[in-house]
């Protein structure tokens, strides 16, 4: 069972655009026909790291789950680990599709593949480290037939706070990551893949706006969106959330936090709005999926059923 109050870093140390749409309004082709598409619902496996690979796929088309965003913790491949980086030179191309066969074989797509490592680090050599191990995923995921991959920013820390601005937040680090994001959108090109970007309030993609203007800054096809509302609900309301970053949105992740609390929720358990959720995902970015995030075996069908019944209410007009 997983501890629902880990912290988020605790809890993954254990996973052509349109014009931004105006605030109350719907984006060009939005409205009826996005109300007729059906929304895609999966699952991060990060939560069911005492499952093999066919054993958790297994558990999920048993429960009509056929999507899932991939992180390599499983018990039988166990490659995982937040904010830096590991050594998957055992993941030859057999084993990738023994990996990928054991979800497909059941029905079961991988939308994508959580990387996650640090590309903020102050020192040179450090990010030139983690942008191999991010080149090293990419080989996995086309072994896979995967060409999506997610992550956010990385977090670092001075050990002693000189009394300036905060680290994340200063001017040379916002060109330093420029720069990095952009050969990272090189890497992703040379590989066929996309990356896609999750803010989180207390890091560099700390906003809505702010991770716009920098998939702005790098301006590449290849670097796109996540969105996780529940790490942004500190500082940006869900239709601010969706009018800056909805023309690079490619995946939603669905959890949830209680504000002014820094632990993150299974959905259901925190202060996100679903309906709204479900509403403006409907209305601008309905080729996402939504991917819940923070469940395991104990949770992720109370998740599932609160994110079925938001989306049934709203193709009803219930709400």
């Amino acid at each position: 069972m997983m501890n629902m109050h880990l912290t988020r870093r605790e809890m993954l140390a254990t996973g052509a655009a349109a014009a931004l749409p105006l605030l109350g309004t719907t984006s060009a082709g939005a409205g009826a026909e996005a109300a007729a598409v059906q929304p895609v619902v999966g699952i991060s496996t990060l939560g069911f790291h005492d499952y093999t690979n066919a054993e958790l796929a297994e558990e999920l088309a048993a429960n009509r789950v056929h999507t899932v965003q991939l992180f390599l913790m499983q018990k039988d491949s166990h490659y995982w680990v937040y904010n830096g980086r590991n050594d998957v030179s055992s993941l030859d191309a057999a084993r990738c599709r023994d990996i990928a066969d054991a979800y497909r074989s059941r029905g079961i797509s991988i939308h994508s593949i959580g990387v996650y490592t640090n590309l903020i680090h102050p020192d040179e050599q450090e990010r030139n480290e983690n942008l191999r191990y991010f080149e090293a995923m990419f080989r996995v995921g086309a072994a896979m037939d995967v060409r999506t991959f997610v992550t956010e920013a990385g977090h670092y820390e001075p050990k002693e706070h000189d009394g300036g601005m905060t680290y994340y937040l200063r001017e040379n680090v916002w060109h330093q990551m420029v720069a990095t994001g952009k050969t990272l959108a090189e890497l992703a090109d040379a590989h066929d893949a996309t990356v896609l970007l999750e803010p989180f309030h207390n890091g560099f993609l700390a906003s809505a706006k702010r991770t716009r203007l920098f998939i702005e800054a790098i301006d590449s096809r290849r670097i796109r969106a996540l969105l996780d509302p529940a790490n942004l609900i500190e500082l940006n309301d869900l239709p601010e959330m969706f009018a800056q970053l909805s023309p690079y949105i490619d995946c939603l992740h669905a959890k949830d936090r209680k504000l002014h609390v820094e632990r993150g929720v299974a959905a259901g358990m925190g202060d996100l709005n679903y309906d709204e959720f479900v509403a403006l995902a409907a209305k601008y970015t309905p080729h996402a999926p939504f991917i819940l995030e923070y469940v395991g075996a104990a949770d992720y069908k109370a998740a599932l059923e609160l994110l079925q019944d938001a989306i049934r209410r709203h193709q009803s007009g219930a709400v």
